[in-house]
């Protein structure tokens, strides 16, 4: 399986309800085929950079998959299709970027081994 974001931007005027039952058709989509739906971030109401077919906002939804590419371009196409839907894109995310994410970082140095090397050198 690989790892996608999934940008949708819905027409404005829909009610709540409305838009929590497309995103979870999607989600539906993605885990009915084998995928595994993850995070849904739904960043609410955002002026469009772009007039789209009459509107100034979109209502933006951000969702993050593992799937493999028939189930994503299955999705592609249901959101295609969709009249809610003003735009949205599927992108797959490169391994290092989506394992970056999930992984802890490093621990940051330590200054003091900064420190110590240059009284060395100072002769202390």
């Amino acid at each position: 399986m690989r790892p996608y974001e999934v940008m949708i931007i819905y027409e404005p005027g829909l009610e709540e309800d409305a838009i929590r039952a497309a995103v979870d058709r999607s989600t539906q989509l993605i885990r009915s085929q084998g995928g595994n739906p993850g995070r849904v971030d739904r960043w609410g109401k955002r002026r469009l950079a772009y007039e789209i077919n009459h509107q100034r906002e979109g209502y933006y939804v951000l969702v993050e998959a593992s799937a493999e590419p028939a189930v994503m371009a299955e999705l592609d196409r249901s959101l295609h299709l969709a009249d809610e839907v003003l735009r949205h894109k599927v992108i797959r995310l490169p391994d290092k970027v989506a394992g970056r994410s999930r992984r802890a970082s490093a621990p940051a140095p330590v200054a003091a081994d900064a420190a110590d090397s240059s009284q060395r050198s100072n002769g202390a």
